[in-house]
């Protein structure tokens, strides 16, 4: 069973938790696009990160309107999407609520360790390993009424879409 095809997904974490490899699944799962929030971040954002320097609040302001625009031109159309981003924090989660706000919070959470590992593994990706630990720093857990659903990553990735799939067609 598969939710709503205009539902949207945001699929939130850490780097590392694998927010491109589920969301890509997800989307293919119920036909409609995937959105890599990686690649609305502007390039001096990039820069940063690749020089291992934390993005701070201001940094990620214009990204994170970006994204809302984005949301927000799907929900108008009554368009399902998943976007994967981050999300770190409330704050961050709200901005992009405004332009969705039926949206469907995912959170990919796994330990440090296993993060840590899968960052050292991947190849041709300007995020750093070192930056795991800001990231964990300013992490805010979903809210109770954020209604998020909360994933293990160390469960596997079809596992994990079905589930989505399953628990967004109860939401319906």
């Amino acid at each position: 069973m598969s939710p709503d095809r205009a539902a949207i997904h945001v699929l939130m974490g850490v780097c590392g938790c694998g927010k491109s490899t589920i969301g890509h699944k997800l989307a293919s799962a119920r036909q409609v696009p995937y959105v890599e929030g990686d690649e609305f971040h502007p390039p001096e954002n990039v820069a940063r990160m690749a020089a291992g320097i934390p993005l701070t609040d201001a940094d990620r302001q214009g990204w994170l309107e970006s994204l809302r625009d984005r949301l927000k031109q799907s929900a108008d159309a009554g368009a399902g999407l998943v976007l994967g981003c981050s999300a770190l924090k409330r704050g961050y989660r709200d901005i992009l609520r405004a332009g969705a706000p039926d949206l469907v919070l995912v959170y990919l959470r796994g330990s440090r360790e296993l993060l840590a590992a899968r960052m050292a593994a991947r190849r041709d990706h300007y995020m750093p390993p070192a930056l795991l630990d800001s990231q964990l720093g300013i992490l805010q857990l979903p809210a109770a009424d954020e209604r998020a659903l909360d994933f293990d990553v160390t469960d596997d990735t079809e596992t994990i879409v079905a589930a989505i799939l399953n628990q967004g067609a109860r939401r319906s």
